[in-house]
């Protein structure tokens, strides 16, 4: 079974560089033959990036989170665009819209969400999109602003409506721990409604761990808990599950079935 985390924040994870190696370790033995580290600001991807850059295993995303809309500077495109030029760099992004907690910043959220949408096109890499409470604002911006490459909902927390509403672009949905929940009736739904090519996994460590880990902090190590789950509502066999996962994955990210 070939397994792959497309949404860890490592580096939220462990400050010291041995110790995310070896959560990288650790899930590799676990079946996770790759993962993608995120990071909230440049800063944390410039740290990240140099500690990680000996896992073959490990591919990166960078952008501004729209979390962090209150703060980013004026320099932050140009870096941006290069660190998008880095090897293994395979994502732009997070980016997106929260309207959840993050209202107040709306405005300056929109601007660095086109902006990002910009740098993806450049660059030809898809986004990875944050969506809190955002959902129209988001897809209306994408029907005329989305990348060549796509882009991947992380950690899809909508319904089947919103999910539908979408299926025109060339959209990922990725699932994490909280699908592993019986109380989370609409997104089950969701899941069972797409297209099997859409869908992807995370662990979004160290956040929203399964059922089985509930009440501690996640790993990407626990992922397959996630692909169990998926499965099941699925009606399909876990290791045909994870293979058609895998293979999306790929695709979304644009890499070589080998990779």
């Amino acid at each position: 079974m070939r397994l792959f985390d497309t949404h860890a924040h490592i580096g939220l994870m462990h400050k010291d560089p041995i110790e995310q190696l070896l959560v990288i370790q650790q899930a590799k033995r676990a079946g996770v033959e790759h993962i993608v580290s995120i990071c909230n600001t440049l800063n944390d991807f410039e740290v990240v990036y140099g500690n990680l850059r000996s896992s073959k295993s490990t591919y990166h995303a960078v952008g501004v989170s729209p979390t962090e809309a209150g703060n980013f500077l004026g320099s932050w495109e140009s870096k941006v665009l290069s660190y998008g030029r880095y090897d293994r760099v395979v994502a732009i992004g997070e980016t997106g819209l929260d309207y959840e907690k993050f209202a107040f910043s709306r405005f300056k959220q929109v601007e660095l969400f086109l902006k990002h949408l910009e740098i993806a096109r450049r660059l030809d890499l898809p986004v990875i999109i944050h969506n809190r409470n955002a959902h129209d604002d988001i897809l209306d911006i994408l029907r005329s602003k989305i990348p060549g490459k796509g882009a991947i909902f992380h950690c899809y927390s909508g319904d089947w409506a919103s999910a539908s509403k979408a299926l025109d672009l060339q959209v990922w949905f990725s699932f994490a721990g909280n699908i592993t929940f019986r109380n989370s009736k609409g997104l089950h739904q969701a899941l069972a409604n797409l297209p099997a090519d859409r869908i992807l996994i995370e662990s979004e460590s160290p956040f929203l761990a399964p059922f089985a880990f509930r009440g501690q902090r996640n790993r990407p190590a626990n992922i397959s808990e996630t692909l169990n789950a998926v499965a099941q509502i699925r009606g399909v066999d876990p290791n045909e599950m994870a293979e058609i996962i895998y293979l999306n994955s790929l695709k979304a990210f644009g890499l070589d079935e080998n990779a």
